[in-house]
């Protein structure tokens, strides 16, 4: 086993971080903008800011970054690959998007339940998909 690459994993957690916002922007951004302004105004608030995008944007690098360290840290007993990737990015979002957005969206009920399963599965593509693309550029 040998050390984990520090540099690499903050280049392709970037990377994977970027990804992930860029789909991110694509499904809730664009495709599932209406349900979250219908939501948002059903509790009072107006829309998303530009300054809220801009911190969601911060919190996917890091969340990125986050990703390529644990791929990093399975990579030894996993294999390097796809498959690695994947399993990484499977337990990032389970813990990043699904725990939460069942529990703030679903349990709480401050949105609909359609708006949970659509942002929560485009989720899953979001930081799959940033997970084998960071994880293409992690080398230890």
């Amino acid at each position: 086993m040998g050390k984990i690459n520090l540099g690499r994993v903050i280049l392709g957690g970037i990377v994977a971080g970027i990804v992930a916002d860029v789909l991110g922007y694509l499904v809730d951004g664009i495709w599932l903008a209406p349900r979250w302004a219908a939501g948002m105004t059903a509790l009072g608030r107006s829309n998303f800011s530009p300054n809220m995008w801009i911190w969601f944007n911060v919190l996917g690098i890091i969340g990125g970054i986050v990703l390529i360290w644990i791929y990093a840290a399975i990579r030894p007993r996993l294999g390097a690959g796809v498959k690695t990737a994947v399993c990484a990015g499977v337990a990032v979002w389970i813990v990043g998007t699904l725990l939460p957005n069942v529990s703030v969206m679903c349990v709480s009920g401050l949105f609909s339940h359609h708006l949970a399963l659509y942002t929560t599965a485009g989720g899953f593509v979001e930081v799959v998909a940033g997970a084998i693309v960071g994880a293409a550029l992690y080398k230890e």
